[in-house]
C-alpha cells in the first residue's frame, strides 16, 4: 500500500454461512444455533449480519429485532435463490421473496438491507459439475436469458413497490450467472431501477479464473450496490479444475480459504471501495460446510486481516 493511501473506516459484518449454514441440501448437517453464531459474530468483532436460511434465525420480527438489538449489531440482508430461467418459478420466487423482503423490513435500520436474489445454485447438475471451468456453450440461450432476466425483474420491482427495499444480484458459481461475460449479459438484460449487483470477490475469482477481481470490480461499478468479501485458495482451484471436481467437492476442499490465505488482494479491493467511494457494509464470507474448520477462530482472524490493512 503506499503511504498516501487512506483508507476510510470499514463497516464489517459477516453471515451464517460462515458458520456452516448453506442454502444447498448437499451441505446439511448439524447447524450452530442462531444465538451462539450472533454471539461469535459480536465476540469477533463484527456489527452486522446477513438473515441465513429462512427459518435460522426467528421469523417473528418482534423477536428477530429483539436478537439484533441486545446485540447492537444490524441486519444488511438476506438471500433469496430462484430459478429464474424457469418461468414456472417466478410467481412462487416473487412471493418468497417479499414474506423474506416483509422482515426485512421491519428490523431495518441503518444502512437499508438489501434483498439478494440468486439462482438456485447448485441445483443444474450441468453448472454445479463444471463450476469453476464454465465454457460459453454451457450458458444460456437467449430465450433462457430473456426468461432469466424478466423473473429478476420481476422480483426486484416487487420488492421495491412493496418494502421500499432494494434487490441486489449475486453472482455465484454452480449458478446460471457465474463467469464475468454472464454478470455482463444479466446486467445489460435487468432494470438498473429494479435491481443492483452484490459483487463477491470470491465467486468471481474463481468464476473467471483470475484472483485479479479488481477490473472486474471496475467493469461493473455502476451497478455495485453492495460487496461481499470471499477469498479463493488459487491452488484448490487449479486442482479443482484439473481433477473436475463439481462444486461441492471444492467446497469440501476449502476453494474458499480465510482472507489472505488466498489469491485475492483485499489491500487492492480495499483501495478501490475507499476510491469509489463505497459508504455500504462489507460482509465477510467464508463458505464452510457443516462442522468443517473452526468458524470462531476463522471469522476473528479474518476480522483482524481486514482491521490490519486498513491501520497498515
Amino acid at each position: 500500500m503506499t503511504p498516501t493511501t487512506v483508507l476510510a473506516p470499514l463497516r464489517v459484518g459477516n453471515a451464517p454461512c460462515s458458520w456452516g449454514t448453506l442454502e444447498f441440501d448437499e451441505t446439511q448437517g448439524e447447524q450452530i444455533a442462531f444465538g451462539r453464531m450472533l454471539d461469535e459474530l459480536v465476540e469477533t468483532g463484527y456489527t452486522g449480519t446477513e438473515l441465513g436460511d429462512w427459518g435460522y434465525m426467528p421469523t417473528n420480527p418482534a423477536v428477530l429485532k429483539a436478537e439484533l438489538d441486545r446485540r447492537g449489531i444490524v441486519m444488511l440482508g438476506a438471500f433469496v435463490p430462484v430459478a429464474l430461467k424457469d418461468s414456472a418459478a417466478h410467481e412462487p420466487g416473487i412471493e418468497t421473496a417479499l414474506k423474506t423482503a416483509r422482515l426485512l423490513a421491519a428490523v431495518v435500520s441503518e444502512p437499508k438491507p438489501y434483498l439478494v436474489l440468486a439462482d438456485a445454485n447448485g441445483t443444474d447438475p450441468v453448472r454445479t459439475r463444471n463450476a469453476g471451468r464454465i465454457a460459453p456453450e454451457l450458458g444460456l440461450s437467449a430465450p433462457e436469458w430473456r426468461t432469466f432476466a424478466a423473473g429478476a425483474n420481476r422480483i426486484g420491482r416487487a420488492v421495491l413497490h412493496e418494502t421500499g427495499l432494494r434487490t441486489v444480484f449475486h453472482h455465484h458459481c454452480a449458478g446460471c450467472v457465474e463467469t464475468p461475460d454472464e454478470i455482463a449479459r444479466f446486467l445489460d438484460l435487468t432494470d438498473p431501477q429494479a435491481i443492483g449487483l452484490v459483487f463477491d470477490t470470491g465467486h468471481f475469482a474463481y468464476g473467471a479464473g483470475t484472483c485479479d477481481v479488481v477490473p472486474g470490480m471496475e467493469r461493473f461499478k455502476d451497478r455495485i450496490d453492495y460487496v461481499h468479501l470471499k477469498d479463493c485458495h488459487p491452488d484448490i482451484a487449479a486442482q479443482a479444475r484439473a481433477a473436475q471436481w463439481d462444486y461441492f467437492g471444492a467446497l469440501r476442499h476449502g476453494i474458499f480459504c480465510e482472507l489472505g490465505r488466498g489469491g485475492v488482494d483485499f489491500p487492492a479491493v480495499l483501495r478501490w471501495l475507499n476510491r469509489k467511494p463505497y459508504s455500504g457494509y462489507v460482509l465477510v464470507e467464508q463458505d464452510v460446510l457443516p462442522g468443517m474448520g473452526t468458524p470462531k477462530e476463522s471469522a476473528r482472524r479474518n476480522r483482524e486481516y481486514l482491521r490490519s490493512i486498513v491501520t497498515r
